[in-house]
C-alpha cells in the first residue's frame, strides 16, 4: 500500500517556486508570449482599412454631382408650401429614399397653425392726380407660375390702409430716433422699410406697430430681379403659436386662436413684402424732409432722397388666413456601435415658399445624399461610434421646423430608449 501524501513543507514550496526554471523552458514561454501578443494585437487593433481617414476618404469618393441633380430635380417639380398636397408629395419622396436604403425610417405628423394669402393689393395715388396699380406677384416665366403663392408676410392680419408713406430705412430704434429729430412722425401713416441689419420680419413690424404706422411695406434691396420678392414670416418667436413649450402632435393640448399668449405672437398691423422695382417708384414719388446722409450712402440699390410723409399716398389691402395644417417631420436613424445614447444630429427643412432649389432644397439634396454614402459604408460593415439623426424638417419657413416640436419630443425619445419616434 502506497504511503499517505504529505503536505509540502513551507521550506519545499518556497524552494520549489524560487527554482529558476530550464533556459529552454524560459524561451519557449516568452515566444508564445510573443505569438499571442502578435496575434491579438493583429485581430483587434483597426485594420488600415477601416482606419477614420480610410472611411472619409471612401464617405467623399462615393459622391456623385449627377445623383445629387436627381435628388434637386425631384424636390423641385412643383412650388411646395408647407401644408400643401405638393408638400406632402416632397415627405414621401424623402421617406422612400431612407426607407430605400435600408435605413430604420420615421415620419412624425404635426398640427400646427399656419397662415395663407387670399388676396392683395397696392397702389400709388400721387399728388399729380396720376395712379399707378402695382403687380403685387413676381415675374417669372414658368408654366407653373398660377401655383406659386402670391407674395405676402405669414401671419400678417388682414387690413386695408389709405395713408400717406414714409421711408424708415432699416426700421431700427434708431432710424425712428434719426427721423424725430427731423420732425418726422410716422403715426398714421404706412412706412416703407428697406430688409437688412440683422432685424427680423417680425422685429421690423413690431417696432413700427409701437410707432404708430399703420402698415408695412418691406423690401429687399440685394435681389438681382428689382421683380423679385421675399417672402416671409412675421410672427413673434418660433414654433406653433398654439401649442407654445410642446409639441403639436394629435390628441395634444391646443391653445385657442383667441387665447392671449397666441395674440402675443401676432402683430396687429397688416404688412406685405415688396420688390425693389415697386419700392423705388414709391420712393422716388416722397417729399418731406431730407433724410441722413447715411441713409442715402448705405451701399444699396434705392435712390433715396427724401423721407416723406406723402405727399404720395398707397391703397394698401391684404387679406389672409390662418388655419391648423398637417406637416412632417422625417428621420432615418443610424445606430451608435459604442455609444448609442448620445446623438449627431444633421438635418435640413424641405418646405419652401415656391420651387426651393436653393433654399432649402440645395441642402435637401445633400442630405438625401449623405445618406445613400452612409449606407454603402454600412453595407462595408461600418457603423458610427454615436447615433446619427438624419432630420428633413417641415414649416421651417413659418417658423416651425426644428424648434417646432423636435426639441420636446427628441428628449422623450431619449428618455424612453426609442419606445417612441420623433
Amino acid at each position: 500500500m502506497s504511503p499517505p501524501l504529505t503536505k509540502p513543507t513551507t521550506t519545499s514550496s518556497i524552494f520549489f517556486l524560487s527554482k529558476p526554471p530550464p533556459p529552454l523552458c524560459t524561451f519557449l514561454l516568452l515566444t508564445a508570449l510573443c505569438f499571442i501578443g502578435f496575434f491579438y494585437t493583429l485581430h483587434h487593433s483597426q485594420n488600415p482599412k477601416t482606419t477614420l481617414q480610410h472611411t472619409a476618404t471612401l464617405f467623399l469618393s462615393y459622391s456623385s454631382n449627377s445623383t445629387i441633380s436627381s435628388y434637386l430635380h425631384s424636390l423641385t417639380l412643383h412650388p411646395h408650401l408647407a401644408g400643401t398636397k405638393p408638400s406632402l408629395d416632397t415627405v414621401n419622396y424623402v421617406f422612400s429614399h431612407f426607407k430605400n436604403l435600408k435605413l430604420e425610417t420615421h415620419k412624425k405628423e404635426y398640427q400646427v397653425l399656419l397662415s395663407y394669402p387670399i388676396k392683395s393689393s397696392l397702389s400709388a395715388h400721387f399728388s399729380n392726380g396720376s395712379v399707378v396699380d402695382f403687380n403685387m406677384s413676381e415675374f417669372v416665366d414658368l408654366a407653373e407660375s398660377d401655383k406659386i403663392v402670391s407674395p405676402y408676410h405669414a401671419y400678417s392680419p388682414s387690413g386695408t390702409v389709405h395713408a400717406k408713406v414714409v421711408f424708415v430705412n432699416y426700421g431700427r430704434e434708431v432710424d425712428y430716433s434719426a427721423l424725430g429729430a427731423l420732425g418726422v412722425n410716422v403715426s398714421g401713416c404706412v412706412v416703407l422699410v428697406r430688409k437688412g441689419e440683422g432685424l427680423s420680419r417680425g422685429g421690423v413690424v413690431k417696432i413700427a406697430e409701437s410707432k404708430g404706422a399703420l402698415a408695412v411695406l418691406l423690401y429687399a434691396e440685394e435681389g438681382r430681379v428689382s421683380g423679385g420678392v421675399e417672402r416671409g414670416t412675421v410672427m413673434r418667436g418660433v414654433g406653433d403659436p398654439l401649442s407654445p413649450g410642446w409639441a403639436g402632435v394629435e390628441g395634444g393640448e391646443r391653445l385657442g386662436l383667441e387665447d392671449s399668449e397666441v395674440l402675443e405672437r401676432f402683430p396687429k398691423i397688416p404688412s406685405l413684402p415688396l420688390s425693389f422695382g415697386n419700392a423705388d417708384v414709391i420712393l422716388g414719388s416722397l417729399g418731406g424732409r431730407t433724410v441722413p446722409p447715411e441713409w442715402r450712402d448705405s451701399g444699396g440699390r434705392s435712390r433715396v432722397l427724401r423721407a416723406g410723409p406723402g405727399p404720395a399716398k398707397v391703397n394698401f389691402t391684404y387679406q389672409g388666413e390662418k388655419k391648423v395644417v398637417t406637416i412632417h417631420n422625417v428621420f432615418a436613424v443610424i445606430r451608435g456601435s459604442e455609444e448609442p445614447d448620445r446623438y449627431v444630429i444633421l438635418g435640413n427643412h424641405r418646405d419652401a415658399w415656391t420651387y426651393g432649389a436653393v433654399d432649402p432644397n440645395s441642402g435637401t439634396a445633400a442630405l438625401l445624399d449623405i445618406a445613400r454614402r452612409y449606407a454603402r459604408l454600412m453595407q462595408k460593415g461600418w457603423n458610427p461610434r454615436r447615433t446619427i439623426i438624419l432630420g428633413s424638417w417641415d414649416a421651417e419657413e413659418f417658423g416651425m421646423g426644428l424648434p417646432s416640436g423636435l426639441n420636446k419630443t427628441l428628449s422623450i425619445w431619449v428618455r424612453k430608449q426609442w419606445r417612441i419616434l420623433m
